[in-house]
C-alpha cells in the first residue's frame, strides 16, 4: 500500500476483507419488529461499522470511529457482497457522503474528497483536502451529508460534557459548498449531533442530539430537532431540551430563547442516525415518518436505548415515539448490538449499521 504522508491519509490497493456469504452471520434471533417486518444480516463482520452513504452505482460506503478506515461494500454479479477497505489511517472517519461520483470523508479535523471513486475501488485515488475543522477528540466523530441545497453539512460536537466553546465553532452544524468554500454555521447550541436528514416535503433539516451527562439517570432527555431558519439556537450549554436550565451554565441564556425539540427522546439513549422513510415497500403509515437509531446509554445505572425507534408526525408535530426494532439489549442487561446509522435502499428496504456487532442488517417488509 502506498501512503500519501503529506496528506496524512493512506490509500492504495484496496483489501477485500471478506464475502458476506462466507462469514458467520450476526445473531438476529430475539430482535422484535412489527408484524410483517423482517431483519436479516446484509453484511457480516464489518468491524466498527458506522455512518453509511450509497453511490449511484450501488456501492455503500461505511465510515468508522475506532478503526480509522473507510469501507466500500460492493455487490457482485451473483448478488453476493464484497467488503473492501479503501482508506486507512484516518482519525475517527465517521462521516461519509457521496456527490456526483465523489466520496467525501470527514475525520476529526478534515474533510477529504475521493473523485470517481466507484471506478477506482481497487486502487482509490489520492484525495483532495476540502476543509479543515475545529479539532478536539471529545465528540470528534463527525457526521456528513449533502442537503437538497447541494451544500455539504457537517456536525461539530462540543469538545466536552458541557462547556462554552461556541465562539470556536463547536456545538454547531455548519455547511459549505462542495469545494469547501462559503462555510457558514446554520445551527448553534447543538451538543453533539451524529445524524441528520431533510424532510422529504419541506426540505427542512432534522437532526438528533445527544444530551449532556452527569445530571442523573433521567435527565436531560436526548432530542429530535427541526431547523426552521438559519442561526437557530437549540440551547447548549445553558439549556437542555428547551426546559432544563444547566446548573453550571444556565446564567448564559434563557430556555425561552431556544428552540425546543420536536420530540424529547429517552435520557442518554444516544440517538445517532435519523431517516424519513420515503420508500414504497413499508406500509403507507410509515411514509414520511422518522426512524432513529438509538446507540444506547453508557453511564446510566440501568441501560436503555440499543434499539431503533419510530417518531410519527402530524405535520411538524410529534404524536408518538415508540420502539420499532428492539432486542439488542437483553433482560439481564447484556448488549448484543448497538445501531448507528440508517440507509434506505432503492427497493424501499432499510439498512442498519451496528458498530458493536460489526455488521449491517437489512429490514424489509412482506405482508405474506
Amino acid at each position: 500500500m502506498r501512503s500519501h504522508s503529506r496528506l496524512g491519509v493512506a490509500v492504495g490497493t484496496a483489501a477485500a476483507l471478506f464475502l458476506s456469504a462466507a462469514c458467520a452471520a450476526p445473531a438476529v434471533e430475539g430482535l422484535s419488529l412489527p408484524e410483517g417486518f423482517h431483519i436479516e444480516p446484509w453484511v457480516a463482520d464489518i468491524p466498527d461499522a458506522r455512518s453509511m452513504a450509497r453511490a449511484e452505482g450501488g456501492t455503500v460506503f461505511v465510515g468508522t470511529q475506532r478503526t480509522g478506515v473507510v469501507y466500500a461494500v460492493r455487490t457482485k454479479g451473483d448478488g453476493s457482497r464484497e467488503v473492501l477497505t479503501i482508506v486507512r489511517g484516518l482519525e475517527m472517519p465517521n462521516g461519509v457522503a457521496v456527490r456526483k461520483g465523489s466520496l467525501y470523508v470527514a475525520e476529526m479535523a478534515k474533510i477529504w474528497r475521493y473523485d470517481d471513486i466507484e471506478a477506482h475501488l481497487d486502487s482509490p485515488p489520492k484525495p483532495a483536502l476540502i476543509a479543515e475543522l475545529p479539532a478536539e477528540r471529545h465528540h470528534g466523530w463527525r457526521y456528513l451529508a449533502f442537503g437538497p441545497d447541494d451544500k455539504l453539512y457537517v456536525g461539530i460536537g462540543a469538545p466536552c460534557n458541557v462547556c462554552d466553546r461556541d465562539k470556536e465553532g463547536f456545538a454547531t452544524i455548519m455547511r459549505m459548498n462542495p469545494d469547501g468554500s462559503g462555510r457558514e454555521i446554520v445551527a448553534r447550541g447543538v451538543r453533539n449531533t451524529v445524524g441528520f436528514t431533510w424532510h422529504p416535503v419541506t426540505h427542512e433539516l432534522w437532526f438528533t442530539d445527544n444530551g449532556r451527562d452527569m445530571l442523573g439517570d433521567n435527565a436531560p432527555p436526548c432530542e429530535l430537532n427541526r431547523l426552521s431558519r438559519v442561526g437557530e439556537h437549540f440551547g447548549f450549554p445553558f439549556c437542555h431540551a428547551g426546559t432544563i436550565a444547566d446548573p453550571d451554565f444556565g446564567k448564559l441564556g434563557r430556555c425561552e430563547d431556544t428552540t425546543p425539540p420536536v420530540q424529547a427522546l429517552g435520557p442518554h439513549v444516544a440517538p445517532l442516525g435519523v431517516r424519513f422513510y420515503t420508500g414504497k415497500q413499508f406500509p403507507t403509515e410509515y411514509r414520511d415518518q422518522v426512524f432513529i437509531a438509538e446507540h444506547g446509554s453508557w453511564n446510566r445505572s440501568e441501560r436503555i436505548g440499543y434499539r431503533i425507534t419510530l417518531v410519527k408526525l402530524d405535520g411538524n408535530r410529534a404524536v408518538s415515539y415508540t420502539p420499532f426494532v428492539s432486542g439488542w439489549l437483553k433482560p439481564d442487561g447484556t448488549v448484543t448490538g448497538r445501531p448507528v446509522d440508517l440507509l434506505q435502499l432503492p427497493d424501499g428496504s432499510m439498512l442498519v449499521s451496528d458498530d458493536k456487532a460489526g455488521a449491517i442488517y437489512r429490514i424489509s417488509y412482506s405482508a405474506s
